[in-house]
């Protein structure tokens, strides 16, 4: 009997999701993934000066290093890139599903997980992942499509929180929130049009877990993402020019959201 149409393509789907390969870049990000035990590496391209400065990590990695010329670097990467000698081909992370990261994980601490509704520029997530780590996220879920992918641009922006922070990217961002929803959260969608600010809203929800749900810079959130929320709210801004990156909002939402923890 011939498969239908729909069984065809997520097989497919997860046949190139299992082929799925990229390649970070820069002494810190590579060292990071050299030292990770969950990371699946393949490739390991460096300088004879990279792979000194590397030093045990290489070991580590359980992998052997290909020496490379500096002037003909053989990874394939961006001319633009800054890749100090080293670059190292991986399977992006499996870390599980959003129940398994963001309610079985973490420590005794009431839970705080981003929320990000198609961001797609790999440096704003970088730094989000920069700053989940620092103010102790459970995960940072994002979108499978319309999204920033793991990659050499995000890792070196995360600054080595790619490897240590969860990363997860869903089919449906909705059922994902009233995933979270069932397991206790409450999903808070920032808005800067929102009546309500974030502290007032954040006021009473000390020992419950949160979800701060972030849109794109431009479009914001979606409706469907707004529906799903518990509530809207705002950042308070002190004058008139009150905006944001994602990043940055992330950032201080976060901060406030561990406070109240």
């Amino acid at each position: 009997m011939k498969k239908p149409k729909w069984v065809v393509e997520k097989e497919r789907g997860r046949k190139r999701e299992a082929a799925e390969t990229f390649w970070l870049f820069g002494l810190h990000a590579v060292r990071d993934a050299l030292e990770n035990p969950k990371r699946e590496k393949l490739r390991l391209v460096v300088t004879q000066n990279a792979l000194a400065r590397l030093g045990e990590a290489v070991a580590k990695g359980g992998i052997a290093p290909e020496l490379s010329d500096a002037r003909k670097f053989a990874a394939p990467l961006d001319s633009g890139s800054v890749h100090q000698g080293a670059a190292l081909e991986v399977k992006p992370l499996q870390w599980g599903s959003p129940k398994e990261v963001c309610v079985s994980g973490g420590d005794a601490r009431p839970a705080r997980v981003i929320v990000l509704d198609r961001v797609s520029d790999p440096h704003n997530v970088g730094a989000i992942l920069r700053s989940a780590e620092v103010f102790g996220a459970r995960a940072v879920i994002g979108t499978k499509r319309h999204a920033a992918p793991e990659t050499g641009a995000l890792a070196k922006t995360a600054s080595g929180a790619l490897e240590r922070q969860p990363y997860l990217r869903v089919s449906n961002l909705a059922r994902a929130l009233e995933e979270l929803k069932a397991c206790g959260y409450v999903c808070i969608g920032l808005d800067g049009d929102a009546e309500q600010e974030l502290e007032t809203v954040l006021t009473g929800l000390e020992n419950r877990p949160v979800a701060l749900v972030m849109g794109a810079e431009g479009p914001g959130l979606r409706e469907k993402t707004k529906e799903t929320c518990d509530v809207i709210a705002r950042i308070e801004f002190a004058g008139a020019f009150g905006s944001l990156n994602v990043s940055n909002a992330s950032a201080v939402a976060l901060y406030a959201a561990t406070r109240t923890s």
